[in-house]
């Protein structure tokens, strides 16, 4: 091609997924489809990039808690004595409902803004090489055809009402006494009319929407899982440490609501246990442990799947960085120690000084390379936020300026 032969034509990328910028065929999004999200949106509730948060999150949690509310005090156990969990003291339906249910809708939006990009930057950095474009290309259509399902949230509507409300809520999750919304009789429960729409209605939903966020991240590990079968173009020197991958580490940091939102509902089942069956938060250290671990492999996990080409990376990376610093150390020697420089070449201010340098800093970083695209930080900061909704419970176990004595007794 001569300067003056104009540009070649990109290749042709991936149809545009609905919801996502006619122009940017790659504008990668986890949260903008699929049926409910179109309902969402004739609902006047969110517009083609999730606007009207505030909305959502008012209308949809006063949908699923205020008849709650409502038939629980028509029925007289909104207060009072006449069960031995009253609604307005159930801290469990109250941390579903009021902070878990927000978080969760809250996520959308971030993950949505945060991920965006995510495509577009392994095109931009020149991580896939061009062999493997139309692979990637594939990756990207499939991704969002899976995340517009209509078929997957039948599947998850129809598990939480054939499953999980018939088998796993009443054995795992509801407590064992009397509540606003049922009372033990027999082998069963026997509902209120608060709990016919608890049981039928707002749990459900509540259930739903979190299992979608489960089918998305089942969409963001698939669509890694083809990109990690991709020819990758990974630059060992990289500052990131990742090989060029380090973008990876501050998008999954977008799913903090949605681990915050895991953190609520574990402190709303423990606290309802602790203050009404006599348990203690001692009681709760595998469930902590297990409810905190799961929700981190979900987030994390997929990202192990570069692990392969990053270690690769470094492998290839310090032999041929060694090898090149092995050629330039021998001149370097031979010039300035054996004597082979010019008589009237001055030691003091040579560029050979500064390339020397160079050239082990660069070593260096390739030594240091992560063999995992994301960093002990990132692992760090999304744990302490799904443990952060738990942190009130401590104050079960000694008075709140007890506890300020230990933690000023540990920093200072």
């Amino acid at each position: 091609m001569t300067p003056s032969d104009p540009p070649a034509d990109p290749p042709a990328g991936p149809r545009a997924p609905a919801g996502a910028a006619a122009s940017d065929p790659y504008d990668f999004s986890l949260v903008l489809g699929g049926p409910l999200y179109q309902i969402v949106r004739r609902a006047h509730l969110a517009g083609d990039a999730l606007e009207l948060l505030r909305r959502r999150l008012v209308v949809i949690p006063a949908l699923l808690w205020l008849p709650l509310l409502i038939l629980s005090a028509i029925g007289g156990r909104a207060w009072g004595d006449a069960v031995e969990v009253p609604f307005l003291k159930d801290v469990e339906v109250h941390a579903r409902f009021l902070a878990a249910l927000p978080l969760l809708i809250l996520a959308e939006l971030v993950v949505h803004q945060r991920m965006r990009p995510l495509a577009r930057q392994f095109l931009q950095r020149g991580l896939i090489r061009e062999t493997s474009r139309a692979r990637f290309d594939a990756a990207v259509a499939s991704a969002m055809r899976l995340r517009n399902s209509v078929l997957g949230e039948v599947l998850l509507l129809a598990f939480v009402y054939l499953v999980s409300l018939r088998f796993i809520w009443p054995q795992y999750v509801a407590p064992s006494v009397a509540t606003w919304y049922a009372v033990p009789e027999g082998a069963g429960r026997r509902l209120s009319a608060a709990g016919h729409w608890f049981v039928y209605a707002s749990l459900p939903l509540f259930q739903f929407i979190l299992l979608r966020w489960y089918f998305r991240l089942f969409v963001w590990m698939r669509f890694l899982r083809h990109v990690a079968k991709c020819e990758l173009r990974l630059v060992p020197t990289h500052p990131d440490r990742a090989g060029g991958l380090g973008f990876l580490s501050l998008t999954v940091t977008a799913f903090a609501p949605l681990l915050a939102a895991h953190g609520a509902l574990l402190a709303g089942w423990i606290a309802t246990r602790i203050f009404f069956q006599g348990a203690s938060l001692l009681d709760f250290k595998v469930e902590i442990a297990v409810f905190v671990a799961f929700p981190l492999l979900v987030v994390l996990g997929p990202l192990l799947q570069f692990a392969p080409h990053l270690s690769e990376a470094r492998r290839n990376g310090l032999r041929e960085y060694g090898t090149l610093a092995q050629r330039y150390v021998r001149d370097f020697d031979d010039k300035w120690i054996r004597g082979g420089a010019p008589p009237d070449e001055p030691l003091i201010g040579s560029a050979d000084l500064q390339s020397l340098a160079d050239l082990g800093n660069s070593f260096e970083v390739v030594r240091g390379m992560r063999v995992l695209p994301f960093t002990k930080e990132a692992l760090l900061q999304l744990a302490v936020v799904t443990l952060l909704p738990v942190a009130p419970l401590l104050l079960t176990l000694m008075p709140l300026e007890t506890l300020l004595k230990r933690l000023l007794g540990v920093v200072f």
